[in-house]
């Protein structure tokens, strides 16, 4: 093969030789298909590789087909081609949960007969909708920013309490570089706080409504960032003979959902925050994780016995929190330094989800 040849449209194989020895070429629909052996590290490979099958327009991967190597390039895109119906289906779904869900936190009364009547609760559903929403979009237009592909958010619509387990959005392109990696993480925690932010504001402006346990709640109890938006406003987080409107729920909902994310390990943000601020290391931060959401559910076990519910939930994320440490954060290309800046910003953002904690989040009425 001579060292010019390749596809037309894909890097030559010239510039592959001091670390993959092609052998073969092929195209595989839109795909091409480099067959050879590496002579470096995977590492090294795809730092080489990477830049070269990017400025052609390609995202690269190198897979093992029946005992061969193989450079995998498909073409790199970031728009979203037509309309994405499994989010839009996903979305829509998830404000009937969500709007489900409000009646019991406004104690209102919906008829068969008027399905319209439903709409009552939108409020709620906008204000949790509204603040899951903005922080995928963080990370989305993050995402864009620094060229890298990435889906729509994906809402989850499950019919709990607050009629929803969050959003996602997945990553489909490689992490350039830890600049982009920290962007990409910090945008939608930052984002979403903001959001929780003006929702619970507005919210405690909003009329209470009338007491009594929801699904079983007997007690919301609120972070000490809500508190102090209370403080601020010259709010009552706990209106006499009254519950909060509803709205405040939905700032709960986001300040909670962004503790849980800050979570410094494997796919969270957190974990992303961490790896592209400490490289490397982020492995034994990762590691102590489970042991701190164990540590705090045995805490909670012998100290507030009551508390089944929260530690329940915190020794199931300490599962949860096994499971990503296992699978890692994601990695970028150039693993390079972060500035000071970004570094003051990682841990201004850690000290919010700090802010956003409470141990015991709710209790329920006793049995």
């Amino acid at each position: 093969m001579e060292e010019h040849q390749g596809p037309p449209d894909g890097p030559p194989v010239y510039a592959l030789r001091s670390v993959f020895r092609v052998y073969e070429m092929r195209r595989e629909g839109d795909r091409l298909l480099y067959f050879g052996d590496p002579i470096v590290s995977p590492d090294v490979l795809e730092r080489h590789v990477w830049p070269l099958f990017r400025e052609a327009g390609y995202e690269v991967t190198l897979e093992v087909r029946t005992g061969e190597h193989v450079l995998v390039a498909e073409p790199h895109t970031t728009g979203v081609d037509g309309i994405p119906w499994t989010n839009v289906v996903f979305a829509l779904l998830t404000v009937l949960t969500t709007l489900f869900a409000g009646i019991e936190w406004y104690g209102a009364t919906v008829s068969l007969d008027d399905p319209l009547s439903l709409l009552q609760t939108w409020p709620f559903a906008a204000a949790v909708l509204g603040v899951l929403g903005i922080h995928e979009l963080g990370h989305y237009v993050m995402s864009r920013y620094h060229d890298v592909n990435a889906t729509l958010p994906y809402f989850i619509p499950v019919p709990t309490i607050f009629g929803t387990m969050g959003a996602v959005i997945k990553m489909k392109g490689r992490i350039p570089d830890r600049k982009a990696l920290f962007d990409i993480g910090v945008a939608g925690p930052l984002a979403g706080l903001l959001a929780a932010m003006v929702v619970t504001a507005v919210g405690l402006q909003l009329e209470p409504v009338a007491a009594g346990p929801v699904y079983s709640i007997e007690t919301l109890n609120y972070p000490p960032l809500i508190q102090f938006i209370a403080a601020l406003t010259g709010a009552d987080l706990n209106p006499p003979g009254a519950r909060v409107n509803p709205v405040v729920v939905g700032g709960w909902v986001g300040m909670f959902v962004t503790f849980l994310n800050l979570l410094p390990v494997g796919q969270l943000d957190g974990g992303h925050l961490v790896r592209a601020m400490l490289g490397e290391r982020q492995e034994t931060v990762g590691a102590l994780v489970p042991a701190g959401l164990f540590g705090l559910g045995g805490y909670l076990f012998f100290v507030q016995e009551e508390a089944l519910q929260a530690i329940t939930l915190w020794f199931f994320w300490g599962m949860v929190a096994i499971a990503l440490a296992y699978a890692g954060p994601a990695s970028p290309v150039v693993d390079d330094e972060l500035g000071r800046g970004r570094m003051l910003v990682g841990v201004f953002t850690f000290v919010l989800g700090l802010l956003c904690f409470t141990p015991v989040p709710f209790t329920f009425v006793a049995m």
